[in-house]
């Protein structure tokens, strides 16, 4: 069983507003510590509102209690937004452990909005696109947009630091998040019946595949393996956000900072609702790690990738709807 967690350290981020004091540099040298051991933290003193984060667990428990045929209107499209229904999704290029069962989760999910005029859609970039909304939620769109805006100005201070913390000046990669990709989810995961295979997840184990990820959680089910290849209970604890690194920060930084495994299994006998939200760069970056992160000592561990290819390639082999679209572009 999962030991309760006392290896996810709590780190205060309030010096993200003073970049030039010294606490910041601390902060930055905190970061760097937490993340290429643990690759998961605490992240307090960020902020965001108490008011605004409980806003959106209710705009989860909202919209998860809407009849399944309204969620369905806006069942997810090509572009990667809308509602992705339980049983849609399977983990199976898990390098931890390919699911042979799909989560056990529902989501509503959205990113950046791009109307039909933006660059990017003109252009043809990979999802770019308009969300879809539920249509009898009055607030919920103002609601979730606020919560994206506060939430995508955050995570750029904390890659910011990140990237100090690896001795790389955000400056030089600053183009690839004047315009980055951004994904919102509103998770349900049910409850957990008690003769549910042990091989049941609310979220399989795996890795998330971009730069950082920032979570609020309702009550516990999340857990992390721990570098000895133990599961730890990850609970929820006041006024902090769980963040973890990605796949690509972690090839950008020559595997210096971990993407670490983690799953979710809810036992605790009731719905469990979770908010992720993922920050990562522009779909046309080619990810290479960085000179500061290679050395004699530590060699080039990774080819350059397309990050738009490294998207595309996991949305098909886990969503059903980004199979059915196989080889299309948007």
């Amino acid at each position: 069983m999962p030991n309760h967690c006392k290896t996810v350290p709590v780190i205060d981020v309030g010096a993200l507003a003073a970049p030039d004091s010294t606490a910041y540099d601390q902060l930055c040298c905190d970061l760097g510590h937490a993340y290429s051991t643990m690759g998961f933290g605490y992240i307090q003193n960020h902020g965001i509102s108490n008011e605004l984060i409980a806003g959106m667990i209710e705009a989860a428990r909202d919209f998860h209690a809407l009849p399944i045929a309204e969620k369905m209107k806006i069942e997810l499209n090509r572009n990667h937004r809308g509602f992705i229904p339980m049983d849609s999704a399977t983990d199976v290029r898990s390098e931890i452990e390919a699911a042979q069962r799909p989560n056990q989760s529902e989501s509503f999910i959205m990113m950046r909005e791009a109307d039909p005029q933006d660059p990017d859609v003109l252009a043809g970039v990979f999802l770019a696109g308009s969300n879809q909304w539920p249509t009898h939620m009055p607030g919920f769109r103002t609601l979730v947009m606020k919560y994206h805006r506060a939430l995508s100005r955050v995570a750029r201070q904390l890659l910011q630091a990140l990237f100090r913390a690896i001795g790389t000046d955000f400056i030089e990669l600053k183009s690839h998040f004047d315009c980055p990709t951004t994904f919102l989810r509103l998770l349900h995961y049910p409850e957990r019946k008690t003769d549910t295979p042990v091989d049941y997840y609310g979220s399989a184990p795996h890795v998330d595949f971009g730069c950082i990820t920032l979570l609020t959680q309702d009550q516990g089910g999340l857990q992390v393996q721990g570098p000895a290849g133990d599961w730890l209970h990850v609970p929820p604890v006041p006024n902090t956000f769980v963040m973890n690194v990605g796949t690509m920060l972690s090839r950008w930084s020559n595997g210096v900072l971990r993407s670490t495994a983690h799953r979710v299994i809810n036992e605790s006998g009731r719905s469990r609702f979770s908010v992720a939200f993922f920050y990562d760069p522009h779909m046309n970056t080619e990810i290479a790690p960085l000179k500061s992160c290679v050395s004699k000592d530590h060699p080039l561990c990774f080819e350059p990738v397309v990050y738009r290819d490294f998207v595309r390639d996991q949305l098909q082999a886990t969503y059903i709807h980004h199979q059915l679209h196989d080889g299309q572009d948007t």
